[in-house]
């Protein structure tokens, strides 16, 4: 199968998450060393001047860890820089290189299947063809609709992520942004 390409550069937590990835795309794929990013200006001052440039696709695990290295990169980067967030189903399992799983017993990205990952880039119109998304909510939308902003707003964002393969857990800003990207069409009813 064609590789899918795209000049942005793609974040990854780490080297077994690059080769994987490496196998479906052809890009130029950075690893953030999980938590070691944060401390090394080096390649933090070099994200920043590849996303200045093309843009970020971000591709990291759907944890705790996972979220934290989006916000931290989010701010490296400033809000003049694409990032585009891919999130990877919430699957229970245990890459089969570990002795047990993840902390909260999800498979990490290179864990994942090919075609699961595919998928989302090619949900994220990053495609050879380069198919972009025509759905476009705003925070104001996401609040009529009850997904911010209410006592239960995180629930029912939940409840679209999960029907949607998105990760539970999502800030309403970062739903707003993968609705948006993937094209997911909110149901009022």
């Amino acid at each position: 199968m064609e590789k899918i390409k795209t000049d942005k550069v793609i974040i990854v937590e780490g080297k077994y998450d690059k080769i994987k990835l490496s196998s479906i795309v052809d890009a130029h794929i950075i690893t953030t060393d999980g938590f070691a990013l944060f401390n090394n200006s080096e390649k933090r001052a070099l994200i920043r001047k590849l996303a200045e440039r093309s843009g970020l696709v971000v591709l990291t695990d759907s944890d705790g860890a996972g979220f934290v290295i989006r916000n931290k990169l989010k701010g490296y980067v400033g809000n003049d820089c694409e990032i585009i967030n891919l999130y990877a189903p919430q699957i229970v399992g245990k890459e089969a290189r570990k002795n047990k799983a993840s902390k909260q017993g999800l498979l990490g990205v290179e864990g994942i299947e090919s075609e699961t990952i595919r998928s989302l880039f090619e949900k994220a119109g990053i495609t050879s063809d380069g198919k972009k998304s025509a759905v476009n909510y705003t925070k104001t939308d996401l609040y009529n609709l009850g997904l911010s902003g209410g006592s239960d707003s995180s629930s029912k964002r939940d409840e679209i992520c999960e029907k949607n393969g998105l990760p539970r857990g999502m800030s309403a800003n970062a739903f707003l942004a993968a609705v948006n990207l993937l094209g997911i069409v909110i149901d009022d009813k």
